[in-house]
């Protein structure tokens, strides 16, 4: 006997309300164990594999890839085995992102002597149900690619209805997400596949015949490819996209949603909330870069990248000490101001989704090496979209590198919440007044935005003194600590 478990989108925690759900990596029909991942998911922040608080099997998928769905809200029902009339709760009661993982004492009775430890899985959501490994995962016979096809669309049709939503044209759900990435009308497309379904090669003969249906979203040229596309054709960073409001084939729009959309509010409610004010310093570096090639011959610091920002962040930090005031917080509600004892460094980086600020926690108790190395891991895992947003949270002030990007200087807006963001330009070699003669020396320029409700002009002026200080003579850090 089999009870239908329904399955709801968790609360990833954060303040998030809503998550676009990404792609489904299960099918109506599949046996899943508890805790397998069933989907991906995107929100405003990362992008998290969501596993399934239950073993059963796939009943229906209430949700189609590419749309946004409330926390709370159902998005598939598993036909759970009745064991005894054992009650067969999920796993993620509190499943928030920072929640502690669910020990092998809160799984249902029925999977207690099944669950093992397993090893730590960061991009599965944490707290929402018990590692399995996979040995003990059951598999499904072995089938022809044809039989699973054919199946695999004809159970997701009945479980589409049985959910109350339309069937729609034969088509598996990642043809149909391509689909979605692409503003192809499936209802337009004649399927090639077995009994008529909508294949892969169907949707890309569509588009690439351009007799998509009218009004339908053209792709936007993302950064990276995906799908499989040819060159030319690229799926969309941000989630779904909505129908064209002009026939120009010269305009393309693209909706606003995940890593973009809530960037934008940060910003406006940054910039209309605190009041900015700025000051720029440009520093001689010629030592600090001398000493980077220093650090790089050294044996000791092998395996290690010592970065010009590795090192503008050490000197934040030992700045801050001295600076209070900058690493801080403007609580409204209270009528506070909460000083951070502690520097949980932010850095703002570029990515193919948008900008991600990463945090490195308790900074400032970090050596050289291993905050180069925390750098080096946070840009990387942002860049590949593996962020988590544990690691998105919990900033207290922040680097932005737009000297990377070959801009000399600029002014950042502050992250909400933080006092202080730090804005660093490309290094050139420029002439320089140096002992009384002009020499080809080392320049950057530093620009520093900062909260003047909690910074005052002075206080902002001593702190990007005594980072360009630093930078300018790397052994003033010595009456600094």
């Amino acid at each position: 006997m089999t009870t239908d478990k329904q399955v709801t989108m968790p609360d990833l925690g954060e303040g998030l309300t809503e998550s676009d759900l990404v792609e489904w990596t299960v099918a109506v029909g599949d046996t899943v164990a508890l805790n397998q991942v069933v989907a991906e998911v995107e929100t405003a922040k990362a992008l998290v594999q969501l596993p399934c608080p239950y073993a059963g099997v796939v009943s229906s998928l209430a949700v189609e890839p590419g749309t946004t769905v409330a926390v709370g809200a159902p998005i598939m029902t598993i036909a759970v085995e009745d064991r005894s009339g054992a009650e067969s709760a999920p796993q993620h009661s509190a499943p928030s992102a920072s929640a502690a993982a669910t020990t092998a004492t809160d799984a249902p009775p029925a999977t207690q002597s099944e669950a093992r430890p397993a090893p730590e899985r960061t991009s599965v959501l944490v707290g929402y149900g018990p590692l399995v490994d996979s040995s003990e995962r059951p598999h499904r016979r072995s089938r022809s690619p044809e039989w699973i096809a054919a199946h695999t669309v004809a159970e997701h049709a009945a479980g589409m209805a049985l959910a109350g939503h339309p069937v729609g044209p034969k088509v598996l759900p990642p043809v149909r997400k391509l689909a979605h990435d692409l503003g192809v009308d499936l209802n337009r497309v004649q399927g090639t596949g077995h009994d008529g379904t909508i294949t892969r090669e169907d949707v890309l003969h569509v588009v690439s015949s351009s007799v998509a249906a009218p009004g339908a979203h053209r792709p936007t040229t993302a950064a990276r490819p995906s799908h499989g596309l040819p060159p030319a054709v690229h799926r969309p960073d941000s989630a779904p996209p909505a129908p064209a409001r002009t026939a120009d084939p010269r305009e393309v729009r693209t909706p606003v949603a995940g890593v973009r959309k809530q960037t934008a509010a940060a910003m406006v409610t940054s910039a209309f909330t605190a009041p900015h004010a700025s000051t720029s310093l440009t520093v001689d570096v010629t030592p600090t870069m001398e000493l980077l090639d220093q650090f790089r011959a050294d044996p000791a610091l092998d395996g290690h990248r010592i970065t010009l920002l590795a090192i503008v962040a050490k000197a934040l930090t030992v700045a801050v000490a001295h600076n209070p005031s900058l690493n801080t917080h403007w609580d409204e509600a209270a009528g506070e101001i909460v000083e951070y004892r502690y520097v949980n460094l932010g850095l703002a980086a570029a990515t193919p989704r948008g900008l991600l600020v990463p945090t490195i926690k308790d900074a400032d108790r970090l050596r050289l090496a291993d905050l180069a190395d925390a750098i080096t891991a946070l840009t990387s895992s942002a860049r590949d979209g593996t962020t988590t947003p544990a690691d998105l949270a919990g900033g207290t002030i922040t680097i932005t590198n737009i000297g990377v990007l070959g801009v000399d200087s600029g002014t950042p807006i502050l992250v909400p919440g933080q006092a202080a963001i730090l804005a660093t330009g490309a290094v050139r070699r420029r002439p320089w007044e140096y002992r009384d003669e002009i020499a080809l020396r080392h320049v950057m320029t530093l620009t520093l935005s900062f909260d003047h409700r909690v910074v005052d002009g002075a206080e902002a002026a001593h702190f990007l003194t005594d980072v360009g200080a630093i930078l300018a003579n790397p052994g003033s850090v010595l009456r600094m600590v």
